[in-house]
This record gives C-alpha cells, structure tokens and sequence, in this order.
C-alpha cells in the first residue's frame, strides 16, 4: 500500500528546535566562491561583497569576547538584510554567511524562529541563542503584529547579546507587513527591525524560472496513483485531506511529516478554500522545497492553488513564492519519471 503523509504524526522535542536550526541540505556546501554574480546585474556582486564584509565584522563582535565565561563585555551585534526578488540566489548567500562564521550558529526561516520561540518560551530562546556567534533568518515575512514584536524583542536581546543578525525577504525592512496591519504598535516594532539591518538589494530574475516552461499539466488520478507505488519512498494523499492533516500538525512539524519522503504525489488539487489553508500549504511547501523532495499532482495544477484574490491580498509575496518553489518542484518530479 502506497504510504501518506495523513497517516504521519511526526513529534518534535522542543530542546531540539535549535540544534535542527541549519540552511536546507541544497545549501550544504555553497559559499561565495560558488555563488556566480549575474554580469547584468551589479548588486549581486555588492551583495557578496557586503556579505564577506558582515562575517569580518560580526566575527570580530565574538572575537573581542575573550571566551564564553570572559568578563568583558561583548560588542553590539551587527544586521544585514539582504533584500530581492524570488530566486536570486539570497538563500545561497546567507547559507554562505553561515558556513563562514564560527560556531555555535543558527539558520531557519521566519516561521521556524517563531516556533522555536513558541515551543521554548521567549526567556529560554534568548538565554540559548545568546552564545551565537550568528542567528541566519530566511524569508523574513511578518505574519500579525504580535509576530512582529516578538521577534523585535528577540533580536533586541540577541544583538545587545553580541548576536549577529543576517536575513532575507522580498520586502524591505520598513515595508514588512504593508498591506496588512496598521496599528501603531505595530510601525513602531517595524521601525526598530530596521534599524537593525543594513539593508542591500540584489536584482535578478527568478533564477527558477530562466528558460523553463510553465506548470506541468496534472496527471489523471491513476497515473497518479501508478507512479506513486512504483516509486519507492513516494506519498499519495487527497488534497482535502492532506489540508486538514496540516491542520492538526504544529508547523513546526513539517519538515519530519516529509523527512525520508522522496517524492509527494497529491490528487484532486484545486484552489484553498481559506487563508489558513493556504498559509499551510506555503509552510509545507517551503519544507519540501528545502528538502529537494519533487512534487506532482493530479486535479488542478499547481499554480492554481491561491486565488487571485489572495495573491492581490496581504500574503501575495508568500504566495507567490510558494507558487514558485512549488512550480521548480513540479518540473524536477516531470525529468525524473
């Protein structure tokens, strides 16, 4: 019988949140000598750049501690904001940023950060993150202001702390969560993010979709169902259902319900239904795409998953991205049939 993500329950030691904190297998062994500027575009050469300055600069804040139980006092830490398009290449370059500085570090997404600190409570987090020489955040993307000030208060305490803070988004620092919230505690949080950072914008087109054709047609259900038995380590699941799995699950459970999954076959997709759906399936898409796992589906194609009202909406840049990770997923489980 063909395996499914719905029949998975996977459970997640809250002290393990933050030794799983790393960049995705892809980004195992990038480093700014493999990240390749694009001639056309001159920021991508100033972003490695700034980024081989960052790590100067943040490793000499941990390097004038004089040791972990030193008595003098630890330096302010430093910010780079690294800001773009989908698919430029800031993955590569904070995963570079990573690989670079001593340890002990940490990467994750946004999200992840969130649940970490959610699971381990705000004291602990910072008590555990302090003695870091670097904490990584990609897809810096505010979901509510309760989000935003947490993590303003997170990095206040981990860069008076001597952390050093290096993130990603396609939306700069002052505009984080436009188009959503306006409320004043909520500017004022947005204000004290972005004097955090420096910020450095890298162009480009979305490298993901360069000389590649549009969403793969779906399957018909049984050719759905034939690939995913003759494929070991494949999962079919409904998309209702999966959707509602999801919902059961902490997000911070995605990355084990797809661990040693290799490849996820979905039937009868079609448009979500809610906003909560289907910012559980941006979550879950992020964790296969950091997993490299392919992606194919019957029913509508993946493209078609957030409406047009969405994508005009607040999320549009999370939908959007998801859209194309989903997309690069698609096209690497068609080359591989």
């Amino acid at each position: 019988m063909t395996a499914r993500l719905c029949d998975r329950n996977p459970t997640v030691a809250p002290e393990a949140l933050i030794d799983e904190m790393v960049p995705p297998s892809t980004f195992d062994s990038v480093s700014f000598d493999s990240y390749i500027p694009d001639p056309a575009e001159p920021s991508q050469a100033e972003a490695v750049a700034k980024g081989h300055d960052f790590v100067a600069r943040a490793a000499k804040v941990r390097g004038g501690k004089g040791g972990l139980f030193s008595r003098k006092k630890t330096g302010q830490g430093v910010g780079l904001y690294l800001d773009g398009g989908f698919g430029v290449g800031k993955t590569h370059l904070l995963a570079s940023i990573y690989h670079s500085m001593p340890e002990p570090k940490a990467f994750a997404t946004f999200v992840e950060v969130t649940h970490v600190v959610g699971a381990l409570g705000f004291v602990n987090a910072v008590e555990r993150l302090s003695q870091h020489t670097v904490l990584c955040i990609d897809e810096f993307e505010l979901d509510d202001p309760g989000d935003t000030m947490l993590v303003s208060r997170l990095l206040t305490e981990l860069t008076t702390n001597g952390v050093s803070i290096a993130a990603t988004s396609n939306t700069l620092p002052g505009q984080l969560g436009e188009g959503r919230f306006a409320a004043q505690d909520f500017l004022r949080e947005i204000r004290k993010l972005s004097a955090v950072f420096e910020t450095i914008r890298v162009d480009g087109p979305d490298y993901r979709h360069r000389d590649l054709p549009p969403a793969p047609d779906p399957r018909s259900d049984a050719e759905l169902a034939e690939l995913a038995e003759s494929t070991v380590g494949a999962t079919l699941d409904d998309f209702d259902e999966l959707c509602d799995h999801l919902s059961t699950l902490h997000p911070s459970k995605y990355k084990d319900l797809v661990d040693g999954v290799s490849l996820v076959c979905i039937s009868d997709v079609h448009a979500a239904r809610d906003q909560s759906v289907a910012l559980r399936m941006v979550v879950l898409a992020d964790r296969l795409y950091d997993a490299n796992i392919p992606v194919t589906v019957s029913g509508s194609k993946l493209d078609e998953i957030f409406t047009e009202e969405m994508l005009n909406g607040g999320y549009k840049k999370k939908y959007l991205r998801a859209t194309s990770r989903l997309l690069a997923l698609s096209r690497f489980a068609e080359s591989a049939v």
